[in-house]
């Protein structure tokens, strides 16, 4: 902070903020992670940068008054052509300005100069009617200049009157932006063509035969509220691509979007399409898309249509954890800023035999005092040189049925007699140590582990197709770990196997991964895991909205 004060560049009033902030850090209501974030945001030089070159524009807007001094200089280019032209051909000087002063693009500029010193602006509205008979509708004329970008409105019948009404009006669109177009406006007009008995179909028709200036004639709404965007941020759990839904009202005002796109909804004031735009777009036309409530309806009718066809036969006949009202469309979500002291856990998942194991241990060579890994327990005997906190924490079987009742394993199982478990206290202890918690375990402990207090990082690590799961594993003489001696390589039933996994994980849980890994070469797997690691370390990133609320 002394560093910042000393500093003549900082802004007074951005300092003096720095102090209070620190002043009152003991008795503000939030958590070290949000202080560190507005101290580091206040000493950025950005932000000074930023609020330099605001002051500067809101002093310039005070202190001068930009203003044309001319509004005829094309006429004054024009009489300067006539002075010179006598001595173009023997002075070099006036030739060149009399060749400059003719050419196309210096007089395109010297017009729009013209133009805008008068006001001259385009397109002009007719002049309002001096009398106007009281007992006559209120009518408002809007002309928009129509371009390659779309108007951002729809319409729609009326129910009760029959009617073409303004239905929707797209956020960041030219109607939008006109501030003169609005949700239940009757369309009397487009331009000059009456509506009254038309479709919505045969006005859409009149507007795409249209060239240059739109003009409506509107009645206007009796309420006219104003567009309010939302601060919502949502993950999306579907791809969707607008121009083969059926039941879109407009293609033309859709918005595509893939799987894991991280979506800014601006509006959900219609039950059945919210408007959004993909987060970081510079189009700020907003687009439709389907709302939670109707995707959720379609992947029902999807999935029921599917069961009574037995396509998903293979997936659902293991539908032990399969929750039906967990239907993935949408998860809200916000940015998580990288937290010191506190690293979110790796989270490892996949199935058996796709390299988990090897990519952990690898990881975890890197940096042995950086990444740790719970220590599990277990109900058996400890074997000759096994040490009870190191190697397991050995507890009687008793006690772990105890705790597994209790929810205080994330996972457990049972092999040869003998109970085996993680504790989610392990993890935690490891967590607020400050270390890098890598976990691997398996897909039915997401559940638990994905909590605001864990925060973990879930990596999916995928199978390749079967041709390359065999060749790879082979050229590198993998062991089977199906086998308990893993004396063996892998069967072509075990590969199978492994890819079926694959895709009931994938279908129960694909919406819960933050990344996705394909195992093909175990090399390239583990730079991809490294970086991956340093991203969650360093990098904002998008997690559930309840995690930083």
């Amino acid at each position: 902070m002394t560093a910042v004060m000393a500093n003549g560049n900082w802004d007074p009033a951005l300092s003096r903020l720095l102090v209070s902030l620190e002043e009152a850090r003991q008795v503000l209501p939030s958590s070290e992670e949000e202080f560190g974030f507005l101290s580091g945001l206040l000493q950025s030089k950005e932000l000074h940068a930023l609020v330099k070159v605001h002051n500067k524009i809101i002093n310039n807007g005070k202190d001068e008054k930009f203003h044309p001094t001319v509004s005829n200089s094309m006429q004054i280019a024009l009489d300067v052509l006539d002075v010179i032209a006598p001595k173009a051909t023997s002075n070099e000087d006036c030739k060149n300005l009399f060749i400059l002063l003719q050419k196309p693009h210096i007089q395109g500029l010297l017009c729009a100069h013209d133009a805008v010193a008068q006001k001259d602006y385009f397109p002009r509205l007719p002049e309002i009617p001096l009398e106007v008979d009281e007992d006559e509708e209120t009518i408002k004329i809007v002309q928009l200049v129509k371009s390659s970008e779309p108007l951002g409105a729809t319409i729609k019948t009326d129910e009760q009157t029959g009617k073409i009404v303004i239905a929707r009006i797209m956020h960041g669109g030219a109607a939008d932006r006109s501030g003169l177009i609005h949700v239940g406006d009757e369309v009397c007009e487009v331009n000059g063509i009456n509506v009254e008995g038309k479709t919505p179909n045969d006005v859409l028709k009149i507007l795409q035969a249209s060239e240059g200036t739109i003009t409506f004639k509107l009645v206007p709404a009796d309420s006219k509220s104003g567009l309010r965007e939302s601060k919502v941020r949502v993950r999306a759990h579907f791809d969707y691509t607008s121009s083969t839904d059926p039941y879109i009202p407009c293609k033309e005002a859709g918005l595509d979007f893939k799987k894991g796109d991280i979506l800014h909804i601006v509006s959900q004031d219609d039950a059945y399409w919210w408007q959004a735009r993909r987060e970081g777009d510079r189009n700020m036309r907003a687009g439709l898309i389907p709302s939670r409530a109707l995707q959720e309806r379609r992947i029902i009718h999807e999935r029921t249509q599917k069961e009574k066809s037995g396509d998903e036969s293979k997936i659902m006949t293991e539908n032990d954890d399969f929750d039906r009202e967990e239907i993935a469309t949408y998860e809200e979500v916000a940015k998580l800023y990288p937290r010191p002291g506190l690293q979110r856990p790796l989270v490892l998942i996949g199935p058996p035999g796709v390299g988990r194991n090897e990519l952990k241990r690898r990881l975890i060579a890197t940096d042995p005092d950086k990444y740790k890994t719970p220590i599990p327990y277990t109900s058996r005997p400890p074997k000759h040189g096994e040490v009870n906190g190191k190697d397991y924490f050995f507890v009687t079987r008793e006690k772990m049925e105890e705790d597994i009742e209790a929810s205080k394993f994330i996972e457990f199982g049972e092999y040869k007699g003998n109970l085996y478990g993680t504790s989610a206290e392990s993890v935690k202890s490891l967590v607020n140590a400050g270390y890098v918690c890598i976990l691997n375990p398996h897909y039915q402990a997401l559940k638990m582990l994905r909590t605001p207090q864990l925060k973990p990082y879930i990596i999916y690590i995928k199978p390749p197709t079967f041709d390359i799961l065999k060749e790879t594993r082979n050229a590198a003489y993998a062991r089977s770990t199906f086998d308990e001696t893993n004396s063996r390589g892998f069967t072509d039933e075990e590969f199978h196997e492994i890819l079926h996994s694959s895709e009931r994980i994938e279908f129960l849980y694909s919406h819960l991964f933050d990344e996705v890994i394909v195992n093909a070469d175990l090399s390239v797997a583990f730079e991809q895991l490294v970086r991956v690691a340093s991203k969650v370390e360093t990098e904002p990133l998008w997690v559930p909205a309840s995690w930083v609320q």
